[in-house]
């Protein structure tokens, strides 16, 4: 939790307004239910079955514990079967109210999720996971917001469960309940890789850019995003709007953007500071193989890859798609696999699928230096580095080889450093947090074992190295990665096997199953896992004017206005209200 658990009164007071069981916020009584399969609750008479949801909270007293947990189903019931064969005759208004409430009623479906509680009145009290239930006919009432707010933690910085600093960040409202902010835990949710899932048009983007502001904003880690669609640092594209803007709009002394290609990005007026460049003879087969998918790579190719950089060791890729250094070192392709013990036609199939690198401008010798270097020497700066890829970004294979070739050679980077500062944790890398789309692309069962990507998803925060994975096809990511992911912030999906990807490893899985499947195809979002203290259904804070304000923009073309508003404020006037 956060400093509000120390706010002993404010649990008592709470304790005390749920065993009276307020009128106005009663919902009914526990009537059935176990731990795994979560509680049966009976709603009163006065109860209205339609003004309930799935996703709202409830609180639970039970003894000297409070209990906190989500309605994940609502259903109709009655005393008597018969009644669904053969229903009584309703048009008396009078035999209605008679049934209501007490021959049929309503019921709902109660996962509890939280369970507040402490020894004795001299002890603090603790929030644990819950491992029992309260009792029959125990008070069920709607959560207030300052109970949801207790539970969440106020917005900014405080102390977690276990006293630690931390940093909370507003990410949306409860469904039904405005003006409650509902924050996560920001140093909990970089301590080990997180995800961002949803359906194409959710708005997946839009959300991983206010992550990533969160992160930023409060200097909990350093980024990298490799901005496939360019869409994260400078100004991208909405539907509601003309323009969004970009990381490095939000905060232009913090962000700086690298680019694949300079004319695009120029173009879009992005202003790159950083032209990335790859040198063909520091491409190595590791760099390649992620690419065997999507360019067709066999086995055998793969195997003589390897057997070209065993004999031509630093710049194999260049000498091998080199016709001139072919045919006068080895009188043709026949003679390099004589030499190699390789079939010629591998060869020839080999040098066909890799000669696309030709066409990729960015691999060349004539580049401004070391881009791994340049980049490694922002992060270390606590700068934070958007790479953007411009035309390259609809092509996946230069996304993965690029996003590989940098990834593969940070980490070892920070492996390097974390090792060398052993015992001295001052001394420690700044924690990173490498933001991929398409991530079942780098992390599908096939290639995660052997990848960097799934390497850094198994060490969790081992090497101050984590993942933001954004992607709309959980399904496709390795089962032992999924079980790594520590946060998982999921929009609607439509696939059932994506909605069963989300879930693996996940406590009460078949009853949040449920309210997945309802959540709405805009601004409405699933969070669980490490950085909540209990899974929550948010309507997401919006991407949009208000929130850039409170990451510090400032519109130019309306400081003027504002001027005269502070002006008339100070004269005691009422200042007209700016648009």
């Amino acid at each position: 939790m956060n400093d509000f658990l120390d706010n002993d009164s404010f649990l008592e007071d709470l304790r005390a307004d749920v065993v009276a069981a307020d009128q106005s916020r009663r919902l009914g009584v526990v009537v059935a239910g176990s731990l795994s399969r979560g509680l049966e609750v009976r709603l009163d008479r006065d109860q209205r079955l339609e003004d309930l949801a799935v996703g709202r909270y409830v609180t639970i007293a039970a003894g000297d514990r409070i209990f906190f947990g989500m309605i994940t189903d609502v259903s109709l019931d009655s005393t008597n079967p018969a009644f669904e064969k053969t229903p009584p005759d309703f048009s008396n208004e009078f035999f209605r109210q008679v049934h209501m409430g007490t021959s049929t009623f309503g019921r709902i479906h109660v996962s509890p999720m939280l369970v507040l509680h402490r020894e004795s009145e001299a002890d603090d009290w603790n929030a644990q996971p819950v491992k029992t239930i309260p009792g029959h006919y125990s008070s069920v009432c709607t959560a207030t917001a300052e109970e949801v707010g207790y539970v969440f933690g106020r917005e900014g910085e405080g102390r977690d469960a276990d006293g630690r600093r931390a940093h909370y960040f507003h990410i949306g409202e409860p469904l039904d309940m405005e003006n409650v902010k509902i924050t996560l835990n920001l140093d909990r949710f970089v301590e080990r890789s997180s995800a961002v899932f949803g359906k194409s048009g959710t708005g997946k983007t839009f959300l991983s850019r206010l992550l990533l502001a969160g992160i930023i904003q409060n200097k909990v880690a350093v980024n990298l995003v490799f901005d496939m669609h360019n869409e994260y640092g400078w100004e991208g594209t909405a539907e509601h709007a003309p323009s969004v803007k970009g990381l490095k709009q939000l905060f232009p002394g913090e962000v700086t953007i690298f680019t694949l290609d300079d004319e695009s990005s120029r173009r879009r007026e992005s202003r790159p500071d950083y032209t990335v460049t790859i040198s063909p003879q520091d491409i190595e087969p590791e760099d390649v193989q992620m690419l065997a998918g999507i360019i067709g790579l066999t086995e055998p190719q793969v195997g003589a890859m390897y057997a070209l950089a065993r004999r031509f060791g630093k710049g194999w890729l260049q000498k091998f798609l080199d016709d001139d250094f072919i045919d006068a070192e080895w009188d043709g392709l026949k003679g390099m696999a004589e030499e190699l013990g390789q079939p010629q036609q591998t060869l020839a199939a080999l040098r066909r699928r890799l000669d696309r690198f030709r066409r990729y401008d960015f691999i060349t010798d004539k580049g401004e230096g070391n881009s791994v270097e340049r980049i490694l020497e922002m992060l270390q700066a606590n700068r934070h580095v958007v790479l953007e890829f411009g035309r390259y970004g609809s092509d996946l294979g230069a996304y993965l080889l690029v996003a590989n070739y940098l990834t593969r050679r940070i980490h070892e980077r920070y492996v390097h450093l974390t090792e060398r500062a052993f015992g001295e944790k001052s001394a420690e890398p700044t924690n990173l947090v490498i933001t991929i789309e398409e991530a079942h692309k780098f992390l599908e069962p096939a290639v995660a074992s052997h990848t960097i990507f799934g390497t850094i998803a198994r060490e969790l925060r081992k090497y101050h190295v984590t993942l933001l994975i954004v992607d709309q096809r959980p399904s496709g990511i390795d089962p032992e990665v999924m079980s790594q992911v520590g946060t998982r912030v999921t929009l609607a999906l439509d696939s059932e096997e994506d909605i069963r990807a989300v879930f693996m490893g996940v406590s009460g899985a078949s009853e949040l199953r449920q309210v997945l499947a309802r959540l709405d195809s805009r601004e409405q979002a699933l969070v669980l896992g490490h950085a909540v203290p209990m899974p929550v259904v948010v309507r997401t804070r919006r991407y949009d004017q208000n929130f850039w304000a409170e990451m510090g923009w400032n519109d130019r073309a309306a400081l003027p206005e504002r001027g005269r508003q502070s002006s008339a404020e100070l004269r005691g006037e009422r200042p007209r209200r700016l648009e």
